[in-house]
């Protein structure tokens, strides 16, 4: 609660502060002004953090729990759990970020709309409009981190991802083995299964089924462990055992009884992952021409467009009436946000199916949303009234 002549704002009659409003001098309305802003900005930064670290822990917790199924079943390396979660928050920042401060604005102009703070500002000459300014502050440096995310970040993000899913494949061997779980490697044409595993990684009860070409050989042995050389080749080495190598079909099978065997499990090469449009950097799809580099490229630069154009779109939809509560138009500001967004994925699917220009793209969508804003603006300013009353005069 800020004082104007030792009187409490909340407190002051709409008419007390109108007539202190006229009756001020230039100095003190603009070091009232700057007041003001510092209190809208702090109200709104501090919901911002707030519903932003809400959204992003809600949504790794989901995360987490995927990657975790992800690395029971080996699609993910064990030890490369958390960089995976850290570099998917990098990517749902594009998004949270957006939608969190669209929110707190709503939330926090709702609040003060609620407890009867911001009609009394509009009676010092302070409308919708005037708003702005303390926003901009904090939407513009969001806009520009969130480029940078959208542009530079998430995209490399989602590369590291792609190259750990492919390294996590290939490095799939005995380590990786669990109790009663069959593990295969397509490319040694080898099946290893244990009935137990100690913590050691000491196999007990090892049958082990490799494929030649029409050969086919399987090993049931008492006990097995892998072993790692210096130039990182990797054997299995099983004991007290028995051999079965032959054709299927046949009955000439050969019968091997033995001490100790090993045979290598050499790792597949790394291949490198063929990237998607959404893991290619920025630079390599200004660099093409195809539809589907020209709508990932737009939608890339439609983060910070959107966050800004959401920033002001909260202001006009944030008005209620006094003592309405500040959740009052939160379902409508929810349901905005989500046309929004589900408009611009649209507007890529059709730039890349080749069904809407690129020259509209995704940004006839912001168009859309930028009249629809200065609508909403107009209306709550009264420009509308006033061309009314213009017009019926010059008539």
């Amino acid at each position: 609660m800020w004082m104007v002549r030792g009187i409490p704002i909340e407190e002051t009659p709409c008419h007390a502060l109108g007539w202190l409003a006229g009756t001020m001098c230039a100095r003190s309305r603009c070091r009232m002004f700057r007041i003001l802003d510092r209190y809208i900005l702090r109200e709104t930064a501090q919901t911002w953090l707030f519903v932003t670290l809400t959204l992003l822990t809600i949504l790794l917790s989901n995360q987490f729990a995927r990657v975790l199924g992800d690395a029971a079943q080996d699609k993910v390396a064990k030890e490369a759990v958390f960089a995976v979660i850290g570099l998917t928050a990098l990517q749902y920042l594009t998004i949270i970020v957006p939608f969190g401060l669209f929110l707190a604005v709503m939330l926090a102009l709702a609040r003060l709309y609620s407890d009867s703070e911001l009609p009394a500002m509009m009676a010092c000459r302070i409308g919708p409009s005037g708003l702005i300014r303390p926003l901009v502050w904090l939407a513009v440096p969001l806009a520009t981190a969130v480029a940078w995310l959208a542009l530079v970040v998430a995209p490399h993000s989602l590369q590291r991802i792609e190259e750990i899913a492919a390294e996590s494949e290939r490095r799939v061997d005995l380590s990786a083995l669990e109790a009663g779980r069959f593990v295969s490697n397509g490319d040694n044409g080898i099946v290893v299964f244990a009935e137990a595993v100690d913590q050691d990684g000491q196999l007990s009860n090892v049958f082990l089924q490799r494929r030649s070409g029409q050969v086919l050989e399987i090993v049931l042995a008492r006990a097995g462990r892998q072993t790692i050389a210096d130039d990182d080749s990797r054997f299995i080495v099983l004991s007290e055992g028995r051999r079965y190598v032959g054709t299927p079909g046949s009955a000439a099978f050969q019968v091997f009884e033995f001490d100790e065997y090993g045979l290598p499990y050499a790792l597949p090469p790394v291949k490198a992952p063929e990237l998607s449009a959404e893991a290619m950097s920025t630079r390599s799809l200004m660099q093409r021409a195809d539809p589907l580099s020209i709508a990932e490229l737009q939608w890339r630069w439609s983060v910070p467009v959107s966050t800004l154009l959401l920033a002001l779109l909260a202001i006009p939809l944030s008005r209620s009436q006094p003592r309405q509560g500040r959740y009052g138009k939160l379902a409508i500001g929810v349901l905005t946000f989500i046309i929004y967004f589900n408009l611009l994925g649209a507007a890529k699917v059709w730039v890349e199916r080749g069904q809407l220009p690129p020259q509209l793209g995704i940004w006839s969508v912001h168009a859309l949303v930028l009249v629809i804003t200065l609508a909403l603006f107009a209306s709550q300013n009264g420009w509308f009234r006033k061309l009314r009353l213009a017009r019926v005069v010059n008539a």
